[in-house]
């Protein structure tokens, strides 16, 4: 599995922000209004995953009072960062292209708690990136310290 790339999830975020924002536009009038939830569970979640990453780290480097943690663990949680990583992207594009839209209507009352909703949604899907991409660092096999010594 190859360790993700930034630049893609910037991408992916874009991409997705500008599709959301054009189909916002067409139908803001019909769609619910959006749910203020999303901000605690997703921080939540960044919160789980980073500490995820701290142990996992500390575990793969053994350090002392830790336990070694087994190979198909760490594989699962790589599969985790990889997929919160995306998703996160996805999810917070979908936010930022709806905060793209309602920028436009701060004037008027609901739009404007639906603005500060989504960009709070945002920076939580980016904590949660972040997140992911601590917790897939730490999953990386280290280097031996053998192989580090000069030939």
């Amino acid at each position: 599995m190859r360790p993700t790339r930034p630049a893609v999830l910037v991408g992916l975020v874009l991409v997705v922000a500008v599709l959301t924002w054009m189909l916002v536009r067409q139908f803001y009038a019909d769609l619910p209004i959006v749910p203020w939830t999303a901000i605690p569970t997703v921080l939540l979640l960044a919160v789980g995953e980073a500490y995820t990453a701290w142990m996992t780290k500390a575990r793969i480097d053994r350090k002392p009072d830790t336990k070694p943690i087994e190979p198909m663990a760490v594989a699962r949680l790589a599969a985790l960062a990889k997929a919160s990583a995306y998703a996160g992207a996805m999810f917070g594009g979908v936010f930022a292209g709806f905060a793209l839209h309602t920028v436009q209507l701060l004037a008027r009352e609901t739009p404007r708690v639906e603005f500060f909703i989504a960009t709070g949604s945002f920076l939580s899907f980016v904590a949660l990136i972040c997140a992911a991409l601590m917790l897939e660092h730490a999953c990386r096999v280290p280097k031996d310290r053998d192989d580090q010594s000069p030939k």
